[in-house]
């Protein structure tokens, strides 16, 4: 159980913070960016459930959820022999989203045109929430190229931001299509 008493601890002042295994690394640290734009794409989604029916509410929270158990995982560098067990990112988050994505796919016309990220304004906060993940999943990139992570969580973030395009072309869908691109209309 997580207890905070205080929020301020000043331990940052310098421009350093602590991961999860007690280190201390710059903020501006690959492994610090990543979490900390997975904590801009929950925020976020906050901003998406105010838009979003009770299915899609329960959707965004669970994920809302699962993504803190990604910062967990990703604010904690793999560790030899740890002495407590990580939370780590599992295979299950990552199967739910595939099933959660073929099964919203399959109510939604094929698409013969890229999708503007606009419409309705559900569908338009999901559209900038699936941007944010995919920033999100470059800089765990970024990370895994210098330092071991679960490959668990790149998987769970790619997944995430498709998840959040066909939910962006369902909330469409409900108020009266995708908005398509149309290429060269203005030449």
């Amino acid at each position: 159980m997580v207890k905070l008493t205080r929020i301020y601890t000043r331990t940052g002042d310098t421009g350093q913070t602590g991961l999860g295994d007690g280190s201390r690394v710059a903020k501006t640290d690959h492994r610090v960016a990543s979490y900390g734009t997975v904590d801009e794409l929950n925020a976020l989604l906050g901003v998406c459930r105010l838009h979003a029916g009770p299915e899609l509410d329960d959707a965004l929270a669970r994920i809302q959820n699962d993504l803190f158990d990604v910062g967990a995982d990703l604010c904690t560098p793999e560790m030899d022999d740890p002495p407590y067990e990580p939370l780590r990112v599992v295979t299950g988050q990552v199967e739910w989203l595939e099933a959660e994505i073929d099964r919203v796919n399959a109510g939604l016309e094929t698409l013969r045109s890229f999708v503007l990220p606009a419409g309705s304004p559900a569908a338009a906060h999901l559209h900038h929430a699936r941007t944010v993940a995919r920033r999100a999943e470059r800089e765990t990139a970024a990370l895994a190229t210098g330092a071991p992570i679960n490959v668990l969580v790149l998987q769970y973030l790619n997944r995430l931001s498709d998840y959040l395009f066909v939910l962006a072309r369902e909330a469409n869908h409900e108020a009266g299509g995708d908005v398509l691109w149309q290429p060269g209309e203005h030449r």
